[in-house]
């Protein structure tokens, strides 16, 4: 009786130091750089923003971001960065991890296994040290394409970011993880890939195959503040009592109010449903009133008119400029030639793929061409599509090319229907004489 009664107060004692040893972790990305990509950043620093006030400490933050807003030529308000029209500063304070060339794919999944000896010397160093108590936020925003999200150099693959993430399941890394993806066909990250059973819960901007896109354009900045699936949801964590709000109520707010694309949900669905969203974005027990009110005037009608896809941003913010330009100006004539030139990227872009698809297809399946333009197929033959597009970056065009992004879904559709890369690669060679570096 008395070893069964010392086992008991053992086994508490032990519950005990894990309740207080569990922490909440997060990692940001912002994977994009460039003034029209504004907004990617800017979303970042108002997901910062969020947690350094909900108590979640700036040694459990990691951020990952280009960094070269604040003090960029175009911003007119130096050192300043907003999300929202007329919003506040939510570049205050935002840790300065991993800037420049330091964002990249690899530094970034080596972040998440906690590999400290890979990231010794660059940047802060940090890495995620949680263990099997914690939770862990991950939030990414940028450019994507079926099966990938770009980086400002590099592209992150699905089967990469899964094979990590099961990875980190493995090691006992976390107890739940959310993931929050801003990209075009971001559902293609996780579809019929995110395993149900290793505590994931993960929500996208989009399903696999559509772009998502940006909202908040401003006059003063000539260009867009953020993402409309992203303010969706942060501007509901800054006014809702989060503590109260399961991860399935705020993925259901956010993909009614994106309304321009179909907000997707992934993993443990269950994991949604049974736990709040404070226990990811928040290290405090009770949200009181003045912590939650980071932005005072959120707009219950942020699905404004100007929403654009994200294919669609350069060529929109050229020609919003130019409507309010005065005639005959030699800025107009500058802004005339920017967009005739991205006009003329984007044909070429287009004609290039599907000649590549076109001399791929005649060896074999040259019936198949309409289909392989048309339709976007699930992917699934990720090891060819990763060696396709990897060889497009090196013999074509640069991958973080908007433009290039929108059109990669021809490439997996050719590995889709049977073609193997090297024959892909041919059609590459073939089509792709010199590459092209497009510069903006």
């Amino acid at each position: 009786m008395k070893q069964q009664f010392v086992l008991f107060i053992a086994s508490f004692v032990l519950l005990g130091i894990s309740c207080i040893s569990a922490a909440n972790w997060a990692v940001l990305v912002a994977g994009s750089n460039g003034w029209y990509n504004y907004r990617h950043q800017a979303d970042v620093c108002h997901a910062y923003q969020i947690l350094h006030k909900n108590g979640i400490p700036d040694s459990n933050i990691i951020v990952m971001m280009y960094d070269d807003l604040a003090t960029n030529q175009e911003n007119p308000t130096k050192g300043i960065i907003i999300n929202h029209p007329n919003g506040k500063d939510v570049y205050h304070g935002v840790p300065h991890d991993y800037t420049r060339t330091d964002v990249t794919p690899k530094n970034f999944i080596n972040i998440l296994l906690g590999n400290k000896e890979a990231m010794q010397g660059i940047g802060s160093g940090k890495v995620l040290e949680s263990g099997p108590n914690d939770n862990v936020f991950i939030y990414f925003t940028d450019h994507g394409a079926v099966g990938l999200v770009a980086f400002p150099t590099g592209v992150l693959y699905a089967k990469d970011l899964n094979d990590t993430i099961t990875k980190m399941h493995s090691q006992k890394q976390y107890k739940q993880m959310v993931i929050y993806i801003e990209a075009c066909e971001s559902g293609s990250m996780f579809e019929d890939i995110l395993l149900n059973n290793i505590n994931i819960y993960g929500t996208t901007a989009s399903n696999a195959e559509e772009s998502s896109y940006a909202c908040y354009y401003d006059e003063k900045r000539g260009t867009y503040l953020g993402d409309l699936y992203s303010v969706v949801w942060m501007e509901d964590s800054d006014v809702e009592k989060i503590d109260q709000e399961s991860l399935y109520q705020q993925y259901l707010i956010t993909k009614k109010k994106t309304n321009e694309s179909h907000v997707m949900q992934y993993g443990d669905l269950t994991l949604g449903k049974t736990h709040n969203v404070s226990e990811f974005q928040s290290a405090k027990k009770q949200l009181h009133k003045s912590q939650r009110n980071f932005i005072h005037d959120y707009d219950n009608n942020i699905l404004r008119n100007d929403a654009v896809p994200t294919e669609s941003v350069r060529l929109s913010i050229i020609a919003r400029r130019l409507a309010n330009i005065e005639e005959n100006s030699i800025e107009k004539e500058n802004l005339e030639r920017q967009l005739g030139q991205l006009l003329n990227d984007r044909a070429l872009i287009t004609n290039y793929m599907q000649k590549i698809a076109s001399i791929s297809l005649s060896m074999n399946h040259g019936d198949y061409l309409e289909i392989v333009i048309e339709k976007h197929m699930k992917l699934t033959q990720h090891d060819c599509y990763k060696s396709v597009t990897q060889y497009i970056h090196e013999k074509c065009f640069d991958l973080q090319n908007e433009f290039v992004l929108n059109k990669l879904y021809i490439m997996a559709n050719l590995c889709e229907i049977g073609l193997y890369d090297f024959t892909i690669n041919q059609g590459i060679d073939r089509v792709c004489h010199e590459r092209i570096q497009f510069v903006y």
